[in-house]
């Protein structure tokens, strides 16, 4: 009766170890054809040429999206680190977005990362969650932005406390498409991220490393 008993336990035991197997396995492929691919070319440029470049997106038609001011919070370690990842808090006026990223190994001057995002409720609930994992707030930023939508990409004017850059993020075959139309494959090319740059441009503050504007700038 006992070892009947044991058995049948053990059996399903067995069947619930195999089933939730089966269920991560599942997740697992579910996320990998969900996993959203970024792929991006950033330039170094100056001012003049930021005022330049804002005047050839009207002359070859690109449809202005939007105008921001962001501040990004970086948090890292743990498996983070392990992944190349982080995650980053992005808040703007109108809402604060959650982004997970991870770098995919690229030796070309295109940057291709995953990134999975989510607009967030509640922006305190969700550092709390971030710190209670035991991810550690390492670098913020702060950012002016201008977007436009140029054929199939996204080209994005930023400016940084440290200097002024360019982005293209789109398909390789359309990032070449789009510097063709404004005249910049000779561009100089910026293989570094933000929170590099910022690393390396930026103040330490504490544990944290900052790249903000005076408040003026911000206001």
């Amino acid at each position: 009766m006992h070892g009947r008993a044991s058995w049948k336990k053990a059996d399903s035991w067995a069947v619930v170890v195999v089933t939730v197997a089966k269920t991560r396995r599942f997740s697992y492929y579910r996320i990998s054809e969900k996993m959203a691919i970024e792929t991006e070319k950033k330039y170094r440029i100056d001012k003049k040429l930021l005022v330049e470049l804002t005047r050839k997106l009207g002359k070859v038609g690109a449809e202005f999206a939007y105008e921001s001011f962001e501040e990004n919070y970086l948090h890292r370690g743990g498996v983070l680190d392990e992944r190349g990842a982080v995650l980053r808090l992005r808040k703007t006026q109108e809402k604060t977005v959650l982004t997970y990223k991870e770098k995919l190994g690229s030796q070309t001057e295109f940057k291709q990362q995953i990134e999975f995002e989510t607009v967030v409720a509640d922006v305190d609930a969700t550092e709390s969650i971030i710190e209670r994992l035991g991810y550690k707030l390492s670098t913020v930023y702060e950012k002016h932005r201008k977007a436009w939508h140029l054929g199939k990409t996204e080209v994005v004017l930023d400016e940084l406390p440290f200097g002024y850059y360019m982005e293209i993020e789109g398909a390789i075959e359309d990032i070449v498409e789009v510097e063709k139309m404004l005249g910049i494959e000779h561009l100089e090319i910026e293989p570094r991220g933000y929170p590099r740059l910022t690393a390396k441009l930026g103040i330490q503050v504490g544990d944290v490393v900052e790249a903000r504007f005076e408040k003026s700038k911000s206001a």
